[in-house]
């Protein structure tokens, strides 16, 4: 398992940006994939953005074009550069690792896009 934190939430007005970051705890070289995952109160957590150790990404369709994912296996961190955010953004962002490497969720971080 990896465990993580979540940090760069905040308040924001609709079209404005924000950029996630997730650190690991320890290295995420070899982890095959990571993602994120966004839960909205009342809700299932779902997966919005992933990430393989190649770098291949894919995204849920209500955020692909608009968010970014990234990771930097030499600093053990993961980004998720969100631009042009709507209201239906707001929501709690949560980062980890899939399959056999997942590890318990931590307690996100709060995206709130409103004017």
């Amino acid at each position: 398992q990896v465990q993580v934190v979540e940090s760069g939430g905040g308040l924001v007005q609709p079209g404005g940006s924000l950029r996630l970051a997730c650190a690991a705890s320890g290295s995420i070289a070899d982890i095959t994939t990571m993602g994120w995952y966004r839960q909205y109160p009342g809700k299932p957590r779902l997966s919005i953005a992933l990430i393989t150790k190649d770098d291949v990404t894919s995204y849920d369709g209500s955020v692909k074009g608009r968010f970014t994912i990234s990771r930097d296996n030499t600093k053990n961190l993961m980004y998720l550069q969100m631009n042009s955010l709507k209201p239906e953004d707001t929501a709690l962002y949560y980062c980890n690792a899939g399959g056999a490497w997942r590890g318990s969720w931590g307690q996100g971080t709060q995206v709130t896009v409103s004017s």
